[in-house]
């Protein structure tokens, strides 16, 4: 069996879907989404293409090695994420190969279902309390929510009083029995950031995301060490180097990607180099079918797993959702506030191939927000 033909899928609302068919006619699907430079992975894409076509596509720790370390420049997140397409449709092809969903050829399955969370924004505090009573209603249990909109250098008493009104509108809502994950977006600085996370120590966030930007990660141990609320990061990480000064500075959450950090083959490892710091797997998935049924498959190997992010009904999902590219939708039903264990061979979703040349023909040219504050300088988002 080889591999005969590679193409990639720009599809709104803002994904990168890869297809690898092999010579035997097995066909496996991955994500190579990189929000507002899909384009560009596309290109990474085609180039290391040429690495894989004529061969065995069952190879594919080998193959993920000289993806990731067979030319001088190497890494970040345009290349992470090309890998990282390439690989879930690797292994996509394997589990139809052998008949067997991707979990159980990465040891079998260590759970049978794994909670999920839905995103509710949270940039305006009015809007909080419906957004969240929306999520309860479709059966989740955990959302996760902005701390603020754009916020100052050095946050004022409003901002910071709006950010505690956010929190505890959200608190009031889901009681003491569900979960609201706090996301600061990387918007803070490191000293906003600590006055923060003591003005919600009361009110109990399951975890605070991206305390600070990524190049910032050297400082993120003087937050964890200032709250007893456990902290999470790393959606912006790509590789197990880049989560291990994090690990040592005491977060208790990691958020690795799969359509960002190499997949499936390099989540599995950083994976396993966390639970060595006693830490949890949470993967950041704002994203596809695709990347969420990746997610989901390594969630159900992993032991250290604790919650899976998805964004079925997010906002700005615009153009298309979740579901419009998968045939068969029942595999990512919420069942009690989680998704119960994909038993389809590969990565356990039917894909809806015309759907998705079709939305390819129409493209899209998704962009992040470009903010400034007040004086004209630019503003993290």
């Amino acid at each position: 069996m080889k591999i005969a033909r590679i193409e990639t899928f720009l599809v709104p609302p803002r994904w990168l879907f890869v297809r690898l068919e092999t010579d035997t006619g097995i066909v496996g699907w991955g994500e190579a989404t990189c929000e507002g430079r899909s384009e560009t992975v596309r290109t990474a894409v085609d180039q290391l293409s040429e690495l894989l076509l004529g061969e065995d596509p069952l190879r594919i720790e080998d193959h993920w090695q000289v993806l990731t370390k067979g030319s001088f420049y190497r890494g970040g997140p345009i290349l992470a994420s090309a890998v990282a397409g390439l690989d879930q449709a690797l292994w996509d092809i394997a589990g139809k190969h052998f008949d067997a969903p991707v979990h159980q050829l990465l040891g079998g399955p260590v759970r049978d279902r794994i909670r999920v969370y839905g995103w509710v924004g949270g940039d305006e505090p009015d809007e909080v309390a419906d957004q969240i009573a929306a999520q309860l209603e479709v059966g989740l249990t955990a959302v996760k929510m902005n701390a603020s909109g754009k916020m100052s250098p050095h946050g004022s008493v409003s901002e910071l009083d709006g950010v505690v009104r956010r929190i505890a509108a959200a608190r009031e809502v889901l009681g003491p029995d569900r979960d609201v994950a706090v996301d600061f977006h990387g918007r803070f600085t490191l000293a906003t950031a600590r006055r923060v996370a003591s003005l919600l120590d009361e009110l109990h966030p399951f975890f605070l995301e991206e305390p600070v930007v990524p190049e910032n990660s050297h400082l993120i141990g003087r937050l964890t060490e200032s709250t007893t609320i456990p902290v999470a990061t790393g959606e912006r990480l790509y590789s197990r180097q880049e989560f291990l000064p994090v690990l040592q500075a005491g977060i208790a959450v990691a958020q690795p990607d799969l359509s960002h950090a190499g997949g499936i083959t390099e989540v599995r490892k950083i994976a396993a180099l966390a639970e060595t710091f006693d830490v949890q797997l949470a993967p950041h998935c704002p994203l596809g079918p695709l990347a969420l049924a990746a997610c989901l498959q390594v969630g159900f190997s992993t032991p250290n797993y604790l919650i899976q992010e998805q964004s079925i009904g997010i906002h700005y999902n615009q153009g298309a959702e979740v579901l419009d590219y998968v045939l068969d939708k029942t595999p990512l039903r919420f069942v009690d506030g989680s998704i119960e264990r994909l038993t389809g061979p590969g990565l356990g979703l039917e894909i809806d191939e015309a759907a998705v040349r079709d939305a390819d023909r129409r493209g899209h040219a998704w962009r992040g927000p470009v903010w400034r504050h007040p004086d004209g300088a630019f503003a993290e988002w």
